[in-house]
């Protein structure tokens, strides 16, 4: 199952310095479940400070469970918007 996760820094309750200790293990947690294959893809957001995530996983709980790998969402400093995609119907057979 694919699950689009799209995370939004908690920037009213967290400050830039607050965020700057963890960004590099964040982005080495994020490339360990791209290399296991649970991140398919991985964008920047340019609206406002945070990401979102294609995700290959079972069922929206271990999306969720992946999501606490990454030591800012485990901080509660990220909130996240966990959607469950399903194939575009337009995509198939015409009956």
């Amino acid at each position: 199952m694919q699950i689009l996760a799209v995370l939004r820094r908690r920037t009213e309750a967290f400050t830039d310095a607050q965020f700057a200790p963890l960004l590099d293990d964040e982005a080495e947690a994020l490339r360990r479940l791209y290399a296991e294959g649970i991140v398919r893809s991985a964008w920047s957001r340019d609206d406002v400070p945070g990401a979102c995530l294609l995700l290959e996983s079972d069922s929206p709980e271990h999306a969720r469970a992946a999501l606490e790998r990454l030591p800012l969402f485990a901080a509660q400093m990220l909130e996240a918007q966990i959607v469950p995609l399903k194939g575009y119907r337009g995509f198939g057979p015409r009956a």
